[in-house]
């Protein structure tokens, strides 16, 4: 008797052992999810938070991958996708992303984030009452000029109320380049796709009644401000760096913009970040944002709203789905990412639960402002149909800009394109 318990407990010993060994080092519940990010100038702090939470959560384990800035970034997560190496957690640019991974993203209404996001957030990632994607944030983008050239040339940026205005402006700075140090008035980096997507939505963004949902609906780009567009594109290419075909977002932030060689560049707040890195005296002191005059010539308007959105991959395994949504949960509503929100990525707060006067520079605060207001149009870009900017619209623009096609040919291309690839 004694000698068949010794065996059974020898047993007992033997089976906990293989199991031990079974789960290895990592105890069995160790949990790899991985991340598609697309905000390039945020990336060391994204990395820094992935760090902390690994810390905080032993057995979680985050793999990034950053596309972005003069990158393909949409091609590389297609790629992907069709090699079977999809992500965890992608960003979505808005609904005809979400449209495009529908089969693979998860309704994310159950998580805080989503239950957190401010009012009309969440609106360009929903489809049919389903909710698929986390807003990273707010931002806005216009035409972001240095004030001191601004006011050394003797134009008072505050003044300028009308396209008009702006016009004349921008031909008094001109006439002083050589006194001001400059190689020319802007910097558009007309070899940006996404830069040219962008700018285009001020005018687009008017015509589909400044709504995420008639942008995503609408059958048709008729160009209803398409001399506006016009007028803008002719300004800009007239006195800007040359080749403007040729300019990037690093040449012309980086390089030109940051170090007072252009007085204006197309771009939004995201670039706040790098600018601080190089002269944070810039930001304190010299940058200033303007608003497009579209609809009408004496009310501008900036561009605003969420810029893109988390998703979640809903066909991985349960445990992984789990992982991604309480990393973004975490990120977005414990004291500690709230505070890295607002201090490190220096993000405008999609979600409540945020001290809005922590927001650290004038410009977060006035696009903050006029989104709230009502002052602002929306990411009309983001809701063209999948493909449409990358693949016609910067091309045929470029096309214009390079003297090829003019612009009635210009709308008519992009437009019947627009009309097929919805």
């Amino acid at each position: 008797m004694k000698r068949s318990i010794k065996v059974i407990v020898f047993l007992l010993i033997v089976l906990i052992i293989a199991a031990a060994c079974g789960n290895g080092t990592n105890s069995g519940d160790d949990v790899t999810i991985s991340i598609f990010n697309i905000k390039v100038e945020t990336r060391d702090q994204l990395e820094e938070m992935i760090a902390t939470y690994e810390d905080e959560n032993p057995g979680i384990n985050i793999e990034l991958t950053t596309v972005g800035g003069g990158e393909d970034a949409p091609s590389a997560l297609q790629a992907r996708f069709a090699s079977g190496e999809d992500p965890n957690i992608i960003t979505l640019g808005g609904l005809s992303d979400v449209q495009t991974y529908m089969d693979y993203l998860t309704d994310i209404s159950d998580m805080e984030a989503a239950q957190t996001a401010i009012d009309g957030t969440l609106e360009g990632a929903t489809i049919d009452g389903t909710q698929y994607g986390i807003p990273l944030n707010i931002e806005g983008f216009g035409l972001m000029i240095n004030r001191d050239i601004f006011n050394q040339a003797g134009v008072n940026p505050d003044s300028i109320e009308s396209y008009q205005d702006f016009v004349d402006a921008i031909e008094t700075i001109d006439t002083q380049k050589e006194a001001l140090g400059l190689d020319e008035v802007f910097a558009f980096s007309g070899a940006e796709d996404w830069v040219v997507s962008q700018f285009s939505a001020h005018f687009t963004s008017a015509e589909f009644n400044h709504s995420v949902t008639d942008a995503y609906a609408s059958q048709q780009l008729n160009f209803e401000y398409g001399d506006r567009f016009r007028d803008y594109t002719d300004l800009i290419n007239t006195y800007n760096i040359q080749p403007i075909l040729s300019l990037d977002y690093s040449t012309s932030v980086e390089d030109l913009f940051v170090n007072e060689r252009v007085a204006i560049i197309h771009q939004g707040n995201w670039i706040i970040p790098t600018l601080i890195e190089i002269d944070p005296d810039f930001v304190e002191n010299k940058l200033g944002i303007l608003p497009l005059f579209v609809e009408s010539d004496t009310e501008g308007r900036i561009a605003a709203g969420p810029s893109w959105f988390w998703g979640v991959n809903g066909q991985k395994p349960e445990a992984e789905i789990e992982a991604s949504k309480e990393f973004l949960d975490w990120m977005y509503t414990s004291d500690y990412g709230r505070e890295m929100i607002m201090t490190d990525f220096r993000y405008i707060p999609a979600h409540e639960g945020y001290d809005q006067d922590l927001i650290q520079d004038e410009i977060s605060q006035d696009i903050y402002r006029m989104l709230l207001d009502g002052e602002t149009a929306m990411w009309a870009n983001n809701q063209y149909p999948d493909g449409f900017f990358n693949t016609v619209l910067h091309p045929e623009f470029q096309k214009y800009l390079s003297g090829s096609v003019s612009w009635e040919e210009f709308e008519e291309i992009v437009s019947n394109y627009f009309s097929e690839m919805r």
